[in-house]
């Protein structure tokens, strides 16, 4: 009897919230993981009669110069990285570094690097893969973009990418809520606002400043579109929050969850951060994501 009672105790309308919630947010950070623009590009093609899955970097972080490295085990294979500076210059010419061939526990790999950049700086590059006899070239016509940045501690970057998730996740679970008339959107709504606003608006700036030596590059000094969507998002929840202190207002929730759903689901550094060479200043870029899906 315990256990029937148990059953019939369970808020199934709760739980189904928590579900949907949970996917809805995993689904929206694996759409924004696999479409950002500094996230490795990923590409299967073949060559000299067999099958590869390469990763490119689009993003490095430190002092040093960026490795990039191509698990191509056959020892006829080579390649050739050419790069230049991004935005283009017609003075810029293609500059190339030959692979290295190296081996590490996993076997043999080709290595090259590109030179270290300064913070939010950036570089386009396209691949050559050759043997004696043969060659094959990727992303010529719409070459991949790096860009460097600094180093950004883990006891920063940690706190700040868990507070975002659970911000997001919650977000989904007070706009659930609401949509279903439960009175505990209310609670969420405010766990969502503090949420964002200590993950964006406090660690986020901390993270931007390590990373690109600005704070905030976001309205109304910048157009950076992290920094801009974090600060939409905040402004839609403040306004729930506000709203639903001594009424119920639960629409302003479900808006605000909608409008939080959206622009975490635009990819990540889409409109990023980016080195005015001839200033030396960090402005607002755009890295387009769109045509290096296809080379």
């Amino acid at each position: 009897m315990k256990g029937i009672d148990i059953i019939k105790k369970i808020n199934y309308k709760a739980v189904l919230v928590w579900v949907l919630a949970v996917v809805i947010t995993i689904v929206a950070a694996v759409y924004q993981k696999k479409t950002g623009p500094t996230y490795p590009k990923e590409i299967t093609t073949e060559f000299n009669g067999q099958k590869y899955k390469l990763a490119f970097l689009r993003s490095h972080g430190g002092v040093d110069n960026a490795q990039i490295d191509l698990r191509i085990a056959d020892k006829n294979v080579g390649a050739i990285v050419y790069y230049k500076n991004y935005p283009e210059s017609i003075k810029d010419d293609w500059m190339k570094n030959d692979f290295e061939r190296l081996s590490d526990k996993n076997g043999n790999f080709l290595r090259a690097e590109l030179p270290h950049q300064q913070p939010a700086g950036k570089l386009m590059y396209y691949i050559v893969l050759k043997t004696d006899t043969d060659q094959q070239t990727l992303f010529k016509q719409n070459p991949i973009v790096i860009r460097f940045k600094g180093d950004v501690p883990m006891f920063v970057l940690i706190p700040h990418i868990i507070f975002i998730f659970f911000a997001m996740m919650f977000a989904n679970v007070a706009g659930l809520l609401a949509a279903f008339k439960m009175p505990k959107y209310k609670l969420f709504t405010i766990i969502t606002l503090v949420g964002i606003f200590i993950g964006g608006l406090i660690l986020g700036p901390i993270v931007q400043k390590y990373a690109f030596n600005e704070f905030w590059a976001g309205v109304p000094f910048g157009w950076d579109l992290t920094d801009n969507k974090l600060l939409i998002a905040f402004i839609f929840w403040l306004l729930a929050y506000a709203g639903n202190r001594k009424s119920e207002k639960a629409y302003l929730t479900i808006i605000a969850a909608i409008v939080t759903l959206i622009v975490f689901s635009i990819p990540h550094s889409m409109f990023g951060s980016e080195l005015n060479r001839e200033t030396g200043n960090v402005t607002q870029g755009f890295i387009n994501f769109i045509k290096p899906l296809f080379y």
